[in-house]
């Protein structure tokens, strides 16, 4: 294996620490260099890592930062000496980033967009279920590619919906002085468009049980706050349904059976991940067979890469066949090198003494 050269990484607003983490490691310790373009959103949690790694011993030159908007993005993709794009964000500029660097030669992976469902059986823990959905749905104010914003009650689980509610209605919106439930969303826009698709679920016809628009939060007025918000009876021909929301939206939908559950999923283009929630071990091996998504949980919500895995999302929701951070990013900051070689019988061969110059 040989390292590729100088490699780059792009990276979004939601976790400017973890997701940099996937990368830059990764890519230094099989012997690159990295050049590293956080969000423009929030660069300074970026900034603060890279200076910990360079205290670190990270020798200078190796570890390179770079700000800007799609400029920036265009230069990384273009730019001959570098080998290696990986991006984390959305699917519209997954996308661009992919066709642009591949163009020009790169090898290039997309982390995009999500529509993660996790399907509740009958049978599964209540409270633990309940608790467990609260964090997936809600956690960063939906700001993630990995919340489960749709749930899928299959049979007499469709009586759970008062519990679901109620579970949200506790959780706590604050700026995180103090209480830190739920936070802001990144900007104004972000909060206007999230507003905007909380509309069209109310005019397509999904019920809104709990609406999350217009909250205050004291001392913090003007800020992008909006509260855990639900919609039930959803179909997947609603925009709520169709689009990644980004923000604190559940959407709640309805199977006779598992296998219903299965082939509602299985349609959804995207492929980011998926769980299920049940007591019982024949139904989640089933889920886990027939379920065509890369990163499946079984009674908990979706897991994220640890060094021991890779970021396995699929269809939609991915661009090249190697995802980052666990093995896979080995593979993808390495090149494979085979050599064939052959040795004559000469004077060096059998022990007499001679001098090479090089």
């Amino acid at each position: 294996m040989a390292a590729l050269g100088v490699c780059a990484g792009i990276t979004p607003f939601n976790f400017p620490a973890m997701i940099p983490l996937w990368m830059f490691p990764m890519a230094i310790a099989t012997g690159n260099t990295f050049i590293l373009k956080p969000s423009e959103q929030d660069p300074m949690v970026t900034m603060r890592l890279v200076e910990l790694a360079v205290e670190a011993g990270v020798p200078e030159g190796v570890l390179n930062v770079v700000h800007g908007g799609k400029a920036t993005v265009d230069a990384i993709c273009d730019h001959p000496d570098i080998k290696a794009v990986s991006f984390v964000g959305s699917t519209n500029v997954g996308k661009h980033v992919y066709e642009r660097a591949s163009q020009s030669g790169k090898r290039a992976q997309c982390m995009m967009g999500a529509k993660n469902h996790g399907v509740i059986l009958p049978d599964a823990n209540k409270e633990q279920t309940l608790n467990q959905l609260a964090g997936a749905a809600f956690g960063a104010a939906g700001q993630r590619c990995m919340a489960l914003s749709v749930v899928v009650l299959v049979g007499a689980a469709g009586e759970w919906i008062d519990d679901i509610k109620a579970k949200a209605e506790g959780l706590i919106v604050s700026a995180g002085k103090h209480d830190k439930d739920l936070g802001p969303l990144i900007s104004p826009a972000a909060k206007a468009r999230v507003e905007h698709l909380i509309g069209t679920g109310v005019e397509e016809g999904a019920s809104l049980i709990l609406d999350g628009r217009g909250i205050m939060v004291e001392g913090y007025e003007k800020g992008n706050f909006v509260g855990p918000t639900i919609f039930d009876n959803v179909t997947a021909d609603m925009q709520i349904y169709k689009e990644e929301i980004f923000g604190p939206v559940l959407c709640i939908m309805r199977a006779n059976s598992l296998d219903e559950a299965i082939e509602l999923l299985n349609a959804n283009p995207h492929g980011n991940g998926t769980a299920i929630f049940t007591q019982s071990g024949a139904a989640a091996h089933k889920f886990q067979q027939d379920i065509q998504v890369g990163q499946i949980g079984i009674n908990l919500p979706i897991p994220v890469p640890l060094p021991m895995f890779s970021f396995s999302g699929s269809r939609a929701s991915k661009l090249g066949d190697l995802g980052p951070y666990g093995k896979q990013a080995v593979q993808f900051y390495t090149q494979t090198k085979t050599v064939t070689a052959r040795w004559f019988d000469d004077e060096a061969s059998r022990g007499v003494n001679t001098t090479i110059s090089i």
